[in-house]
């Protein structure tokens, strides 16, 4: 591991953070938890399992996201490179479920500890009342005294197979939000975030510590994944950010060389994320990392009235972008088509176009309808950049 760090913080100020820590999500990517000819590593399964039963004697409560489920399948059925064919991945996948599902409830066997699997899919997480309802699972689990073991649902998703990429460091992004925990640790294989691709750049150096995720990071790493995983450095990221704007804080640390026992002693290891000041929360924080389904181009005079805690109405809209249902998430931008706000629509798309610029007198005769000219209402959007114009 390299010894050049950038922003290193003291071991002591990662303990001070730590000690606060009550509830962990742990996600492990797939590297991590498969060996070689894609079994699954059942010794950094046990290790994972001793270490949450440790966790919990000290009263810190632990939720796992688990990737490889696909990996492990393709090792019991003997395939040498991941399918291509949606059904082949599928399938894949559900064998892949049973054994990955079978190693967790051995390995917690041994420390008398419960497991629950909770499969989940995009649909479920970007729909408010699904969200509400996978919450509500997570908190009796906790409840239960048991160890949720949380997966994409790979064997019936769609899109997450076929396109998305790091989807499962999404889906712990989500899940450290709806359990409201204090920290997400994304093990992965590499020793956390570096200041260039270190494969390439000898003189790469390891950051420590860093507050909030400024943009200019995303420059320095690239949206590749490995042949077996779909994520890389860039979905960590975006999940790094999505939970220091839920005030939390997250860890990327390399989980082949490290167990989270070692990581949670605050051992200076890997790349640490903490808030910064502002933080959204409750409904904020689902609109603003909710999948939205089109969006709106609004001019100067709404995103003023926007970061005055101001409804969005027909006049202020400039374009309609995609297709979008009344009720579901879409964007707002500005029109220079950056992305100021989010929220849920009242109207679908074809009647936001018919009533595009329009003032509120003229709604109701265009529209055929008594009142409710907001396209937006206040409490149904979270604004994200609203000084940016």
């Amino acid at each position: 591991m390299s010894e050049r760090t950038l922003d290193v913080e003291k071991d002591q100020d990662r303990k001070a953070l730590f000690a606060k820590v009550r509830r962990v999500v742990v996600k492990l990517g797939t590297r991590v938890l498969t060996a070689s000819g894609n079994a699954l590593n059942i010794g950094i399964i046990e290790q994972l399992a001793a270490d949450v039963a440790d966790l919990r004697a000290r009263g810190v409560q632990v939720a796992i996201v688990s990737s490889g489920a696909v990996g492990a399948g393709m090792g019991r059925l003997g395939l040498v490179h991941r399918p291509r064919r949606l059904a082949e991945l599928q399938a894949t996948a559900a064998v892949g479920q049973g054994l990955m599902m079978n190693a967790y409830k051995l390995a917690f066997r041994a420390h008398d500890i419960p497991v629950g699997q909770v499969l989940l899919t995009s649909e479920d997480l970007d729909n408010r009342p699904r969200y509400v309802n996978a919450r509500n699972t997570l908190d009796q689990l906790f409840r239960f005294d048991a160890v949720p073991i949380i997966n994409e649902n790979d064997s019936v998703a769609v899109e997450e197979l076929q396109l998305s990429v790091g989807e499962n460091d999404r889906l712990a992004a989500l899940v450290s939000h709806l359990v409201d925990a204090d920290l997400l640790v994304l093990l992965t294989d590499v020793d956390g975030l570096f200041s260039n691709d270190p494969g390439r750049d000898p003189d790469a150096q390891l950051i420590r510590f860093v507050r909030g995720v400024p943009e200019a990071l995303y420059e320095r790493v690239g949206a590749a994944g490995s042949d077996l995983g779909r994520g890389g450095m860039r979905t960590k990221l975006r999940a790094a950010e999505a939970v220091t704007q839920g005030g939390q804080m997250a860890l990327i640390a390399n989980g082949c060389e490290y167990g989270l026992g070692v990581i949670m002693a605050a051992a200076n290891i890997g790349t640490l994320f903490v808030p910064n000041e502002r933080s959204l929360r409750g409904k904020a924080l689902w609109l603003a990392h909710s999948r939205k389904r089109g969006g709106v181009v609004v001019d100067n005079g709404a995103v003023d009235a926007l970061s005055d805690g101001k409804s969005l109405l027909p006049s202020g809209i400039v374009h309609v972008v995609g297709d979008f249902e009344a009720g579901e998430l879409i964007g707002i931008e500005n029109e220079k088509r950056v992305e100021i706000a989010r929220g849920l629509a009242r109207f679908d798309a074809d009647d936001v176009q018919k009533i595009r610029g329009k003032k509120t007198s003229e709604i109701a005769q265009i529209l055929n309808i008594g009142s409710g000219a907001v396209v937006i209402h206040r409490d149904d959007m979270v604004v994200l950049n609203s000084s940016k114009k």
